[in-house]
């Protein structure tokens, strides 16, 4: 199951966030044959459905307990099964909204339990159980989803009957059976792939065409404007740069419909969608899709334009005949393309067997790159090439279940390669770094090209090296390290006459020299991305991974030198893992303990510490994939690597902190770097005049600060200071970067932030919210956002002029950005000094503007910098009724899915209803129903807000009436039950406007709201107190008025 979630399932980007399942139809086809799986596991496999899980699966459930019958154990919160393990702990558990199931059994009554939401759960999750096999039968059991193509299901049955745990039969059969459906989920995959309607450049650039003609300014018109962002064509009829179309993008298009904003969209060989837009400064592209794929553009247009939908159902007839006239035009087109391509490749035929036999490549020889094309279509296996796609798409996005690919036909294969090539090279698995942005196209350099004199000399070296003897070998070797080997001519030389195999080849041999002299010459080419895919595809890495068990030293090195170079895209790294190199490299880092300073280490010490730099070295690159930091883990790396931090080899302390801080990513390995007091050593490299060191130690940081327990260590060993100096250096931004980051996750701590108000580093820090690239100003923002939480540093923002580019940032479009950027002004806006500036500049309407952001956290972000602002301006009544829509914006906001969002609206809501004027607008609105709707919640923080907005709204008309009208009451007085006393003060204040009404105090008496008021009566709060004697004392005038009522 592992495997085709990880490779067929489509996940959301990265970022610093945790990645979702998309909402396509293939990740629907997906979830709906796990539900079939589950919903009849129970009586398909009765004995395996009781089978106990290691770990249970947990995720956040929208199922009610209420939703429970027989054989549960059912309250208001909390839902327990009557079934139990040997312990006595209930096989499932729901405290709303958290469920956690330790059974196949459980896991098929809850989907029946479910019915109609059984999708939305099974997503919940898969999302929150991204490796449910590890929970299910253990860790041991995790081959099953790094299994090798050659290995069969008897090796399985083998390594696993071997334990003696009693219900290892059990497990085998689970084990078995989930690896069928792993089977079954990917064939389905592919199934469902093959049928999807694919695009071609030359129909997209008709289709383009055909609307440009039926646009313009008319009222007739189905659009204003529709253009490319690009005018450069390439020759297969794509716009989009080569490497977006390796993933098969054609091109990018602006369309201004006639009712909404202009849509920037993706035209691709799958279909059409939503991007994330043209950057107002660059003007580049965010290629991230932002909403679902469409078979093609007039589909998508239809869904998102109401106008474009009418205008075109009136132009349908002429659309459909220029679209077929455009059709034949094009019919006749292929005959003569196919003509000329038959001409092409009798050509090309003719030079192929002219260069064979100038020079004998053998079987190896790799054939020409081809220019990245659509047409490639017709030769190439389009659901082979997909399932490749999407295995390297998923270890991009941080995919953590790897699989080897399936053995394809050596032709077919080799052309995938080439297809997909770009994209292996420029994935980095870290969300930390990416390391080859670009690559070269393939040089293969042609039979008549004016070629220098070393590419013919290196010929010559190669021969030598197939037909020559010990000695000869050797002397070759040398000779051709002579070579500037760094030039790309020399490397593709070397290459291109098949010197890769011999010198691979020669690492096989039992001549130490020999091996020597290859690697020597493998290390310095292999810093070329076509020689690196080239190494790996002739199996170089398994054996450099052997020589790591070498007794000699200088073979160590240049080997694990070497797997550096070549570990730069998933590929070779998974190559390396899969033969058993992480385990050994981790070894070489024991070569390197308890050394002396440098000044004083023997020839024999300064092999030790260049073995473990070169291990470490290899660590480094091999850590961009979630597998190998794993294997990193278990192999025992942490406590090497923090031995070695404490060194002062600084050639060796860049890999150790590299490595470190990739695999900090990971909270398994913050725990370790806690318990290893590794924090310390970090802090004082900081002060190392190394700036490479300095900016891995503060990503490090960064990256484990997240932690309070990190972000006090760094503060008592004195790291605040060095990092507010670094803030100084403004010329290498790489490092200001990690520096920036540093210094915003330490600054979450209050302690933090009163020392680097010492340190003068709060005015550093405004001074650099201009001029700065995105991601040094995404942690400036949020660094000052964290800071402003205080009254000083408020005002030194202010008085440093910080609030001026502050509000001026609110008009980008990076996410991160924006929700850093939308704290830090809410934070200042608490000052009114502060809040009359932002006024000033126009920086509520961003604000405001902001709401209607596609990006969830972003809303929320912005909703709740409003608060402070309304709060703080004057004549905000009037302010806020200037935006046209505002309020209508606002409330419809209620009905957005997302928690923060409702609660930060909430806020909002309050804050707009003081003022009477507003409080009518959103009535008429239909504010009432929309918080009435929400109040069956149990999330804190959102009960709070909502109490809070009803209390307001009660003060205008028969608002209150509405309230119990819309059942809000009942719900409101469950509230009282919980642990929060923010929560009880808002809900007391609302029943207490609420009891006003007559029907409003019955539902309350009968729902026991005044056993629970009596308590908070005696409560510390004065609020509370006078929130809560005040609805009991309307109650119970009601109760005295109804009984006179009834005696007279």
């Amino acid at each position: 199951m592992g495997v085709a979630l990880t490779r067929s399932a489509q996940w959301t980007a990265a970022g610093h966030g945790t990645r979702n399942l998309e909402i396509t139809p293939l990740n629907e086809a997906i979830l709906k044959e796990i539900i079939i799986f589950v919903e009849s596991f129970i009586y398909k496999h009765p004995q395996e459905a009781n089978y106990v899980f290691v770990e249970p699966l947990e995720w956040q459930t929208k199922l009610d307990p209420s939703a429970f019958g027989s054989g549960y154990a059912v309250s208001e919160t909390t839902v327990k099964s009557e079934e139990v393990d040997k312990n006595g702990e209930p096989l499932l558990f729901l405290s709303v909204p958290q469920i956690k199931i330790r059974s196949f059994g459980q896991l098929s009554r809850l989907l029946f339990i479910a019915k109609n939401t059984k999708l939305k759960e099974a997503q919940a999750c898969i999302e929150a159980n991204r490796n449910p096999i590890t929970k299910i039968l253990g860790l041991d059991y995790n081959v099953i989803n790094e299994i090798n193509e050659d290995s069969t299901l008897l090796t399985i049955l083998d390594k696993i009957t071997k334990d003696e745990d009693p219900e290892s039969e059990t497990k085998v059969k689970i084990a078995l059976l989930l690896k069928q459906l792993d089977l079954h989920l990917l064939n389905h995959s592919l199934r469902h792939i093959s049928l999807e309607i694919r695009l071609n450049p030359r129909t997209v650039k008709n289709d383009i065409e055909l609307l440009k003609k039926f646009s313009g300014k008319g009222e007739q018109t189905v659009l204003e404007s529709i253009d490319y962002t690009s005018d450069y064509e390439f020759s297969n009829g794509c716009r989009a740069p080569p490497w977006r179309q390796m993933q098969g993008e054609i091109c990018y298009v602006l369309v201004k419909p006639h009712d909404v904003e202009i849509l920037c969209l993706t035209c691709s060989n799958e279909g059409v969608f939503l991007n994330g837009g043209k950057t107002d400064d660059e003007g580049e592209i965010n290629y991230e899709r932002k909403g679902e794929i469409y078979k093609d553009l007039v589909t998508l247009l239809k869904e998102k334009s109401a106008v474009f939908s009418e205008n075109m159902s009136k132009q349908e007839v002429r659309f459909s005949e220029e679209q077929q006239k455009e059709k034949d035009q094009l019919n006749e087109v292929p005959k003569e393309e196919e003509a000329a391509a038959l001409h092409k490749a009798s050509n090309a035929s003719h030079r192929s067997n002219l260069e064979k036999n100038q020079i004998n490549l053998g079987k190896n020889q790799m054939t020409k790159r081809l220019e990245p094309s659509l047409n490639w279509k017709t030769t190439v296996d389009a659901k082979e090439k997909r399932r490749l796609q999407r295995d390297n798409l998923e270890e991009k996005r941080g995919g953590r279940l790897e699989k080897p690919r399936p053995s394809i036909l050596p032709g077919r294969a080799q052309l995938i390669r080439r297809s997909i090539e770009k994209a292996e090279e420029v994935i980095s698995e870290s969300s930390s770094e990416s390391e080859e942005d670009e690559e070269p196209p393939d040089h293969r350099q042609e039979a008549n090209a004016d070629l220098p004199s070393e590419y013919w000399q290196i010929q010559k070296l190669v021969k030598y090296l197939k037909g020559g003897n010990q000695t000869a070998t050797v002397i070759a070797l040398c000779s051709m390290k002579d070579f500037n080997l760094a030039q790309e001519t020399c490397q593709l030389a070397i290459r291109d006459v098949g010197g890769l195999e011999v010198l691979i080849n020669l690492l096989e041999t039992d001549e130490v020299k020999c091996q020597i002299g290859s690697l020597k010459i493998l290390k310095e080419i292999s810093h070329n991305p076509q020689i690196r895919r080239n190494i790996v595809d002739l199996g170089g890495l398994p054996i450099m991974v052997n020589i790591l068990d070498s007794p000699h030293k200088s073979l160590k090195c240049l080997a694990a030198e070497t797997i550096a170079n070549v570990a730069k895209f998933r590929r070779a790294r998974q190559a390396v893992r899969r033969h058993g190199g992480i385990t050994k490299l981790v070894a070489l880092l024991d070569c390197g303990q308890n050394l002396p300073e440098p000044a004083y280490l023997s020839l024999y010490e300064t092999r030790d510490v260049e073995v473990a730099r070169c291990g470490a070295l290899a660590l480094w690159s091999c850590s961009k994939s979630y597998a190998n930091k794993e294997a990193i883990r278990k192999a025992g790396g942490i406590p090497l690597l923090a031995r070695l931090l404490k060194t002062s080899h600084q050639d060796m302390l860049i890999p150790v902190v590299g490595t470190l801080q990739e695999c900090a990513s990971e909270e398994n390995y913050r725990a370790a770097i806690k318990a290893e007091r590794i924090i310390e050593n970090l802090v004082k490299n900081l002060n190392s005049e190394n700036e490479q060191l300095q900016e891995h130690c503060a990503m490090a940081i960064y990256q484990c600060a997240e932690d309070e327990e990190t972000r006090d260590l760094v503060r008592l060993h004195g790291g605040l200071k060095p990092l507010a100096s670094l803030l100084n250096n403004t010329d290498n931004k790489e490092r200001l970067a990690a520096v920036t980051g540093a210094i915003w996750k330490c600054s979450i701590s209050k302690e933090n932030v009163i020392k680097f108000r010492e340190y003068k580093a709060i005015e550093t820090l405004v001074g650099l919210l201009t001029d700065q690239p995105e991601e040094v100003l995404v942690n400036v923002v949020g660094a000052l956002g964290e800071c402003c939480q205080e009254h000083e540093n408020r005002v030194i923002v202010r008085r440093c002029g910080g609030i001026q580019p502050l509000v001026n940032l609110l008009v980008g479009i990076n996410q991160a950005l924006l929700v850093n950027v939308t704290k830090a002004v809410g934070a200042c806006a608490v000052e009114p000094e502060s809040m009359m500036i932002i006024d000033r500049l126009d920086g509520v309407r961003l604000l405001w503007s902001l709401l209607k952001n596609p990006h969830a956290d972003v809303k929320a972000s912005a909703a709740w910098a409003l608060c402070p602002c309304i709060q703080n301006a004057k004549d905000a009544g009037e302010m806020v009724r200037s935006f046209v829509g505002g309020l209508e914006l606002v409330v419809n906001l209620l009905k957005s899915d997302n928690k923060e969002v409702l609660a930060s609206v909430c806020a909002a809501i309050t804050n707009i209803a003081k003022d009477e004027e507003n409080l009518a607008v959103i009535t008429d609105h239909g504010v009432v129903p929309l918080l009435s709707k929400l109040a069956n919640t149990n999330n804190d923080k959102l009960r709070r807000h909502l109490a809070e907005a009803i209390s307001r709204c009660c003060m205008w008309g028969r608002n209150r009436v509405a309230f119990g009208e819309h059942k809000a009451v009942a719900p409101l007085v469950r509230y009282l039950k919980s642990s929060d006393t923010n929560v009880h003060r808002a809900t007391a204040q609302a029943l207490y406007q609420l009891s006003e009404n007559a029907d409003n105090c019955i539902t309350m008496h009968e729902n026991g709201a005044v056993k629970l008021l009596l308590d908070m009566v005696g409560s510390p709060d004065q609020d509370l107190q006078e929130a809560a004697a005040g609805c009991i004392s309307n109650i119970r005038r009601l109760a005295l008025a109804t009984e006179k009522a009834r005696y007279t």
